[in-house]
């Protein structure tokens, strides 16, 4: 697992539905096949054991949501290949009211989902979850916080702080942005790339859609989910980490200009 919320888009994604290859992933390569299928290969070695837990918890997950997410499967081996069938839908330009509380009602389901019984099937616990928080927290202290202002250091490591004292109670999709949220004929139809799900705070899933996302969605999935102020805060907290991993990214495939976009963003949100 590799945290990357609350939502970091990496770059812009290339699938037009059309048949050509799908270079969206940090992870892992997408194909689409005969425009029904989507085939992922792993970009590094590392990723294998987590694609393979993919199959494994959403197979089990799928049935329990009450939106369509990939149901991957196995289909070669040397390299490894995971296939799903295309998930029906596109990105929509602009999240309504109605798309607010269909998504609510989404996580919240997800958020119930019993994290024991995800863990069975393959999700990273909270021991696993909350090692990898401390560790990417780590490489932002000695990476990112440097290459702020003298005067911006203080806040920045008082976000670090606060995000290390979260809790990690829940089944979370883990990187949920506007590019994974899909429709249909004016209603969601599907929630996709779960690959960084894990047993972690749920307010990870409501940072960018309570903080970033419209005004009258976020108000709409709120009320449906059920957001308590403290959960909000939360929230919070988790949107304004998220250009943290922007630099990071940054700085791993030596691009200045993410590395100056994320400290932009990362000294807005403070």
């Amino acid at each position: 697992m590799q945290m990357r919320a609350p939502f970091y888009d990496a770059g812009p994604m290339t699938d037009d539905r059309s048949g050509t290859p799908l270079d969206d992933g940090w992870d892992s390569q997408a194909t689409l096949v005969d425009g029904r299928w989507i085939d992922r290969t792993p970009r590094r070695a590392e990723v294998t054991p987590r694609l393979r837990a993919e199959v494994r918890l959403l197979g089990w997950l799928a049935p329990r949501l009450p939106l369509a997410v990939p149901r991957p499967f196995v289909v070669g081996e040397q390299p490894l290949v995971v296939r799903h069938a295309l998930v029906p839908g596109e990105p929509a330009p602009e999240l309504t009211a109605a798309h607010g509380r269909e998504l609510g009602a989404f996580l919240h389901a997800l958020h119930a989902s019993d994290a024991a019984e995800a863990v069975e099937h393959d999700a990273p616990g909270p021991a696993a979850a909350l090692a990898e928080r401390r560790a990417e927290l780590e490489r932002m202290r000695t990476v990112v916080l440097l290459l702020l202002p003298a005067a911006r250091r203080g806040d920045g490591d008082a976000l670090l702080d606060a995000i290390a004292q979260l809790p990690a109670a829940a089944l979370v999709h883990g990187d949920l942005g506007p590019e994974h949220v899909l429709v249909q004929d004016g209603r969601l139809s599907g929630v996709i790339d779960w690959s960084d799900a894990h047993v972690g705070d749920p307010a990870i899933d409501l940072a960018w859609t309570l903080h970033g996302a419209t005004s009258a969605f976020a108000s709409a999935l709120a009320e449906r989910y059920g957001v308590d102020a403290e959960l909000r805060a939360r929230a919070l907290l988790w949107h304004r980490l998220g250009p943290w991993y922007e630099v990071l990214h940054g700085v791993e495939t030596a691009a200045p200009e993410t590395v100056a976009s994320g400290v932009d963003g990362v000294l807005a949100r403070l």
